[in-house]
């Protein structure tokens, strides 16, 4: 299998409707000026379109494949030629794992909690390519990482206890 038969995703962008940048991956090499630029570009592209027209535009020689849900726009930049509808699969898998980890995700969530959002993305993409479609999958390796984070946690402390009284 040839490497133009994968899809490859360039950036993921979670941006509000009032144009708050909640989350990005870059998957692609931008510079920080470059990625600004690009934040800029896209979210007025995004937002002034009217909910009636199809969920992607073409941009700098690039697909970007957008879905709106609650007061969110779910965004992924592939190549020209991607399938657009492979990629709102890819993005509304994504809202699902979300849903089904914060019990029906809000924007809250992903600015309280964007590191298990990042998390979740991360399970689902590596290196802007699907690597995993199970949603049970995904659910027990975040599980499993929650309980990692919590022994972690437990440990410090009952270590911080026992230097405490230590040094009482």
């Amino acid at each position: 299998m040839d490497v133009e038969d994968f899809t490859m995703i360039h950036f993921v962008l979670l941006i509000s409707r009032q144009g708050k940048v909640r989350l990005t991956k870059w998957y692609s090499p931008y510079s920080q000026k470059e990625r600004t630029k690009v934040l800029r570009e896209l979210s007025g592209l995004i937002l002034t379109r009217g909910p009636k027209l199809c969920n992607f535009v073409e941009w700098r020689g690039f697909k970007v494949v957008y879905k709106r849900y609650a007061s969110l726009y779910f965004c992924m930049c592939v190549n020209q030629d991607d399938n657009e509808l492979e990629i709102l699969e890819v993005i509304h898998h994504f809202v699902e794992i979300l849903d089904r980890y914060f019990g029906s995700v809000c924007e809250l969530d992903l600015i309280f909690n964007f590191h298990k959002a990042y998390y979740i993305l991360d399970e689902i993409l590596i290196a802007g390519e699907l690597q995993e479609s199970s949603k049970k999958t995904v659910a027990r390796l975040v599980a499993a990482q929650d309980s990692l984070v919590e022994a972690a946690k437990e440990e410090a402390s009952s270590l911080s206890n026992i230097i405490a009284q230590a040094t009482k």
